[in-house]
């Protein structure tokens, strides 16, 4: 059909041949034409479908057109394969051409030749069920494609052959106008299912919007429930932990005869009232870390240490619980292991509640603690495993839930909360590890922690609230927070989370004046007790400077001074601790007020797109039609403008144009916002008049984030450039 090549794709002889139904050579265009009406006289007899009809004669035209374009003509054989169901009907397309070159490529899809011949041989491959090619220099080219027999039709027999040679010698053969008509009539058809399949289509998007604000909706609950329970953890417990250390204190007192002696009822029941604020104490303990992983509060202590100091201070803890006579603790000497760089104090009690564990549940035999190198030296490996009551499969991972314990005789005779093990899970992880069980009932469990050599840090960078200056967002507002203690850094970043501001943090007043000459905050958080240099001389130097003099500082501290404060040019004073209503309320009375238009007609669309940017320092107003976004656009002058196209009464394109033609409006920033597919003339035309084009649908939530993020960029750039002379004027 081409140039020779001598590459050969031989057809394979899968399905014997029953016998050859019908033959017609191929000469000119007519013939063309004549054999795609056979190949659908012969699906339909055969019993195809209409679709599989217009696929086989599609199929077969397009490998008989490039039969006589490229070897001026061939033969078209149709064949039943199959001697027994399954059976399928065979297509045989012959030329005598100088064969096909580059037909490696063009079968994987990386050549389309000049003429077209790639993608007709393409299509055929892709509307049969079997396809197959051989060509080579001097043997021409033969294809033979096979589409198996629907399910519903029998079986058919070779006597059943000449039964079938004469219906289709029965239809006369239409002519090309005939012909012509058939094929309108496949692709209205065709037309017709595309519609009602987009329909669907578009239904299924409907709901399928709703219900992804519907689940936003009740991951923010989510969220906002766990930051609550932890929130009411930590500060219940806190309460708690003062009256318990009382009670212990006294307990002691008591137990000591500090004021005489106690009758052995009274030792017995001071005793009970010691072990049960004891318990009382560890649990408050453990509830407390829990709420500081959940909330990410962890502070880190990193150190150099050996393995063995941990093993040996283990031992030692070890010794003050009852091990049963029948259970052995074996600690393993550490050998060949690295020092790691970690919070020693958060392995070591990793280790402890996996060994009270294992001491728990282990009536009899061993638990074993030792330690290893992971394969390439990045983490420990720690190990303890004992021949206790063993776990579950479908339970190994309830055991890392809070508050859950298996329902068993050994579990019912000991004591514990159900915290200790996602205690530690979590406390692995903050150190950039990980936990793990392997069980089996009746034989054992092995518990796991892997813990990096040198640990991962948890600072006040981990949370995307507090950024470098290289990192800032330009749609937040900066906010250059001068504390040197980190637990209070933390606790204004969960104040400013998910609000317009982000937060540079500086340690010194040093830092402060170093970040300052690289960005300009809207607003400075301001502690007075620093490292070295002191808050003082840094508020008066502020005030002092040309270049931030106008910068909003907030004092907060635990310096009891407002008027000095006052007085050094502080915008306002707080005395520590800070609340977030406090904190919040300042730096939005000090943020300018910057509004977005959203134009759209569809509820969801909006509220779906306030989500988007529900964490910039943007204020969102919403208009549902086009003449209400005119009028808003006019009254509020916004920033920027996001528009949809599709809208009833007056569309995206005409209220552009509108905005573009008004003197009051022509030099708003517009970002086109829309699921309309645009072909090249309405992107042309959307480019000249608006700063960019996004897309609503077919991405996830964080790119869309991303993409709405820069597209406010380039309308704030857009903004400050001259304004140009409107397409439209």
């Amino acid at each position: 059909m081409q140039d020779p090549q001598s590459e050969t794709h031989r057809p394979s002889s899968a399905h014997p041949q029953l016998g050859t139904l019908l033959t017609t050579e191929i000469h000119s265009e007519h013939d063309v034409a004549l054999a795609r009406q056979r190949a659908r006289q012969v699906a339909g007899v055969l019993g195809f479908s209409v679709e599989d009809q217009t696929r086989i004669a599609t199929a077969a035209s397009e490998i008989a057109r490039n039969a006589f374009s490229y070897a001026g003509g061939g033969k078209v054989e149709f064949v039943v394969a199959g001697m027994a169901a399954p059976q399928m009907l065979q297509i045989r397309v012959r030329d005598e051409g100088p064969g096909i070159q580059n037909l490696d490529d063009l079968l994987a899809g990386k050549y389309t030749s000049p003429t077209g011949m790639g993608l007709g041989i393409a299509g055929a491959r892709r509307l049969m069920d079997e396809f197959e090619i051989e060509s080579g220099p001097g043997k021409g080219t033969t294809v033979l494609m096979g589409k198996r027999f629907p399910s519903r039709v029998g079986e058919i027999a070779k006597r059943d052959l000449p039964e079938i040679a004469d219906r289709l010698s029965a239809l006369a053969p239409q002519t090309p106008l005939e012909e012509l008509w058939h094929q309108n009539h496949e692709l209205l058809r065709t037309l017709e299912e595309l519609t009602r399949a987009n329909r669907e289509l578009e239904e299924t998007n409907r709901g399928v919007v709703a219900l992804y604000a519907e689940l936003e909706d009740k991951a923010v609950a989510l969220r906002r429930g766990s930051e609550i329970k932890s929130r009411f953890l930590s500060h219940v417990s806190h309460e708690l932990r003062t009256p318990l250390k009382a009670i212990l204190a006294l307990s002691h007192l008591l137990l000591d005869r500090a004021d005489g002696d106690l009758t052995e009822g009274q030792e017995k029941q001071v005793g009970y009232i010691r072990d049960s604020g004891a318990g009382l104490y560890e649990l408050i303990d453990d509830l407390l870390d829990i709420a500081r992983v959940e909330a990410g509060k962890v502070e880190l202590r990193p150190v150099e240490f050996e393995i063995a100091d941990v093993f040996g201070a283990l031992r030692g803890m070890m010794k003050a619980i009852d091990v049963k006579p029948a259970v052995s603790l074996v600690i393993e000497e550490p050998c060949g292991i690295s020092p790691l760089l970690a919070d020693e104090n958060k392995v070591t009690q990793i280790l402890r509640n996996l060994v009270s564990n294992a001491l728990k549940f282990t009536e009899r035999g061993q638990v074993r603690v030792s330690a290893q190198m992971e394969p390439g030296g990045a983490a420990v490996v720690f190990s303890v495993s004992d021949t206790g009551i063993g776990i579950a499969p479908e339970d190994q991972e309830r055991v890392f839930e809070e508050f859950v314990q298996l329902d068993s005789p050994v579990q019912r005779s000991v004591k514990g909360t159900g915290l200790g093990l996602p205690l530690s899970r979590g406390l692995a992880e903050v150190l950039g590890g990980s936990l793990s069980v392997e069980s089996q009932p009746g034989v054992g469990s092995t518990f796991t922690a892997v813990i990096p050599v040198v640990c991962s840090t948890v600072d006040a960078a981990a949370t995307g609230v507090t950024a470098s200056v290289q990192e800032l967002d330009e749609n937040r507002s900066p906010v250059l927070i001068v504390e040197d203690d980190l637990e209070t850094v933390q606790l204004y970043e969960n104040y400013l989370k998910g609000s317009g501001f982000q937060i540079i943090r500086a340690a010194t007043a040093a830092e402060a004046r170093k970040m300052l000459a690289e960005c300009k905050p809207m607003a400075i958080v301001l502690d007075i007790l620093l490292p070295g240099e002191d808050g003082w001389v840094l508020l008066s130097d502020l005030n002092g400077d040309a270049t931030t003099r106008d910068i909003p500082v907030l004092v907060v501290t635990i310096v009891k001074d407002e008027q000095k404060a006052m007085a050094l040019g502080a915008h306002d004073y707080c005395l520590k601790p800070v609340g977030q209503r406090w904190l919040l309320g300042k730096l939005e009375a000090l943020s300018p007020v910057e509004k977005v238009l959203i134009i759209d007609d569809e509820e969801v669309s909006r509220y779906l797109f306030k989500g988007l940017l529900a964490d910039t320092k943007y204020t969102l107003l919403e208009a549902a039609s086009g003449a209400e976004g005119l009028r808003r656009a006019r009254e509020e002058q916004p920033q920027a403008i996001f528009l949809d196209l599709i809208m009833p009464e007056m569309d995206g394109f005409e209220v552009l144009k509108q905005l573009r033609s008004d003197p009051d409006t022509r030099n708003i920033p517009v970002v086109v916002y829309t699921s309309r597919k645009l072909d090249h003339g309405e992107r042309q035309w959307l480019s000249q008049r608006a700063v960019a084009i996004v897309q609503k649908d077919g991405q996830p939530r964080e790119a869309a984030i991303a993409q709405l993020k820069d597209a406010l960029v380039k309308a704030r750039q857009s903004s400050r450039e001259p304004a140009g002379e409107s397409p439209d004027e």
